[in-house]
C-alpha cells in the first residue's frame, strides 16, 4: 500500500471492555487492512487496558486521564501516521468491505479528501429504520448539516491534510463534537457518499453521550455560533446557518423554562440576541 493510500484506524473507548472486541474485530477482519489501529483508552476504570494486552497486543494503546471523546480521537490522530484517517467508535461495528469500498472511492474520485457511507441502526438489539430526516447524501451537504448530524464518525475515511486544515475535534464540547468538525469541513467543501451500509451502529444503552446531556442543542448551538463568529460563509449559507441556530435555541428555552434551567435560558438569550438581525 502506497503512502497516500495509508489508513490509521483511531478507535476512543471509555468503560467499553464488553462492547470493545466486537469493534476491534470488525477492522482486524476488513478485506483491505487497516495499516495502523489505535485505541485511545480515555481513562476506563474496567478491564479495557488488560483486554487489550492479553486479546489484542498488536493494537497500539493510548492511555489518557479522562478528557472525553474529543480529547481521545485528536491524541489518537497526533499518534498515527496515515494520510488518511477512519474513525471507529467502540459501540460500533464496520462491516468487512468499509475500507476496500471507501479506499477504492477515494482512488477513483481524488477531488473529495471525505468519504462516508450509510449504516445500519441497530437498537436494543433489533434493526430499525432510519427516519427520512436522518437520510445520508454526498455532495455539497453544509444545508443538510445545518439541523443535525447527518455524517456519523464511525462512516468516515477523511484526509489527514484536510482534518490538519480545519483544525482538531473540539475539546470543550462534550457531545456534538462531530457535528461541529463537519460544519467546519461541509461549508467549503463536498463529500462522496457511498449508497450502502458499510457499519452497524449500535444504540440505546445508557453510556452514549445522548442519553447522559439534556438538551443536545445546546452544543449545536455553541458550534453554530462558533462558525458564524469564525467563518465567512456564502450569503445563503448563513442566513440559513443563522436560521438553525434561532430555532434551536428558541426550542431549547421551552425546555429549559420548564427545568427551570436559568443559565441555559441566560445563555440562549444571550445567543439569540447576539444573531437576530
Amino acid at each position: 500500500m502506497t503512502i497516500e493510500q495509508s489508513v490509521s484506524v483511531i478507535i476512543p473507548t471509555f468503560n467499553r471492555a464488553e462492547r470493545l472486541p466486537r469493534a476491534l474485530l470488525s477492522v482486524l477482519e476488513q478485506s483491505r487492512p487497516a495499516d495502523e489501529v489505535i485505541v485511545v483508552d480515555d481513562g476506563s476504570s474496567d478491564q479495557t487496558r488488560e483486554l487489550l494486552k492479553a486479546e489484542f497486543p498488536a493494537i497500539k494503546l493510548i492511555v489518557q486521564s479522562n478528557q472525553g471523546v474529543s480529547a481521545a480521537r485528536n491524541r489518537g490522530v497526533e499518534a498515527s501516521s496515515g494520510s488518511w484517517l477512519a474513525f471507529l467508535d467502540s459501540d460500533d461495528e464496520w462491516l468487512p468491505e468499509k475500507l476496500e469500498v471507501q479506499m477504492q472511492a477515494a482512488a477513483a474520485n481524488p477531488q473529495f479528501s471525505l468519504i462516508h457511507s450509510d449504516e445500519i441502526w441497530i437498537r436494543r438489539g433489533v434493526r430499525v429504520n432510519q427516519m427520512k430526516k436522518h437520510r445520508k447524501s454526498g455532495g455539497d451537504i453544509f444545508l443538510d448539516c445545518l439541523p443535525r448530524c447527518v455524517i456519523s464518525p464511525s462512516a468516515v475515511v477523511l484526509r489527514r491534510e484536510l482534518f490538519d486544515a480545519v483544525g482538531q475535534f473540539d475539546e470543550s464540547l462534550p457531545a456534538c463534537e462531530d457535528y461541529d468538525l463537519w460544519l467546519r469541513i461541509c461549508h467549503q467543501h463536498g463529500v462522496l457518499y457511498i449508497d450502502k451500509p458499510l457499519l452497524k451502529k449500535y444504540g440505546g444503552h445508557e453510556d452514549q453521550l445522548s442519553a447522559r446531556h439534556w438538551g443536545m442543542d445546546r452544543f449545536r448551538v455553541k458550534a453554530l455560533d462558533q462558525l458564524l463568529s469564525q467563518v465567512s460563509l456564502e450569503a445563503d449559507k448563513e442566513q440559513e446557518a443563522r436560521a438553525i441556530l434561532l430555532e434551536k435555541c428558541r426550542v431549547l428555552m421551552a425546555g429549559a423554562h420548564k427545568r427551570n434551567n436559568v443559565n441555559l435560558l441566560d445563555y440562549c438569550e444571550a445567543m439569540m440576541q447576539k444573531h437576530v438581525g
